[in-house]
């Protein structure tokens, strides 16, 4: 039954290929490699280039296994990159970094290598807070970002309350499983309605999640961030906030700090009957808005250029 899954996944990089995307492994420093699907560039040009959208995906799994429904949803109309953080699907490294700050930089530094001067982040969750990190450090590159369900920093204080609220001791208990039942745990919290899937999905799903169990776990242990060196930074960028009404890892409360925090920066848009998977649990309800705000996006910059 596992081959079902190898199949779909093999089908899904067929549709991915059909849709004039391609996957590649960028060296973005010596001894570390970030994976990309990206736009075929053998691809028919088109008159004038395609606007480009970056998918930053949550801790689950690679790029194309979260998103693959908003890719396919948006691929005809943005060049759209789909990039694997370290330790998740192809990308590597050899050094001992695991910061979110140093995800941002791999990330920045591939899509400059592939000649992307200006984009728009979609975030999920660990990917939000890479990708606030990458609207920091790179405002050239980084137009505006969507944020989905996810926070500037994971402080500790509110670390010690959402495990608490859970009732996990480690965010690596709860994203690292060990066993089917522990899988079943993870979608139980983090969708609104549990859908029924037989044990060998999950069984796939625990094969996915629990790989390189100790970089990954390094990498949730460098996600925690004292409250004392918490500073929220000057944003240029415009912010889409976009969650699922039902988060419980990050609760709407969440989100409405966070539109506080960037004061008049943000807009908050939310799905209901979703959780923090919304992407996946309300796909066609989580693009209607995502194109909508990018639409938005660009066509503002659009009327600034006739403007001038």
């Amino acid at each position: 039954m596992v081959k079902a899954l190898e199949i779909y996944m093999s089908a899904l990089e067929r549709l991915l290929k059909l849709s004039g995307m391609k996957p590649q492994l960028v060296e973005v420093e010596p001894g570390t490699l970030i994976h990309f699907w990206l736009p075929n560039q053998t691809t028919k040009p088109k008159p004038k280039p395609k606007p480009a959208v970056v998918f930053l995906h949550g801790f689950g799994s690679n790029g194309i296994q979260q998103w693959q429904f908003q890719i396919l949803s948006l691929a005809t109309t943005y060049s759209v990159y789909v990039p694997s953080f370290l330790f998740f699907g192809d990308s590597t490294t050899d050094k001992a970094e695991r910061s979110p700050e140093f995800q941002a930089e791999c990330i920045a530094k591939g899509l400059k290598k592939l000649g992307v001067e200006k984009c728009v982040l979609v975030g999920l969750s660990y990917g939000g807070i890479v990708g606030f990190k990458m609207a920091e450090k790179y405002p050239d590159l980084v137009k505006s970002m969507v944020v989905s369900c996810s926070v500037m920093a994971l402080t500790e204080s509110m670390s010690s309350d959402g495990l608490k609220r859970l009732g996990f001791s480690s965010w690596s208990e709860l994203l690292i499983p060990r066993t089917v039942e522990d899988v079943k745990k993870v979608f139980d919290i983090v969708t609104y309605q549990l859908p029924w899937f037989p044990d060998f999905f999950y069984q796939h799903v625990l094969k996915t999640m629990s790989a390189n169990r100790k970089e990954r776990t390094q990498l949730l242990e460098a996600l925690v961030t004292s409250d004392k060196d918490v500073k929220i930074p000057y944003f240029s960028q415009k912010f889409h906030l976009l969650w699922g009404e039902h988060d419980e890892i990050f609760p709407l409360e969440v989100a409405r700090n966070l539109e506080k925090q960037l004061k008049g920066r943000a807009s908050l848009h939310c799905i209901e009957k979703a959780g923090h998977s919304v992407h996946l649990e309300r796909p066609f309800a989580f693009n209607n808005k995502l194109k909508k705000i990018l639409t938005s996006i660009y066509e503002n910059e659009n009327e600034n250029e006739h403007r001038y």
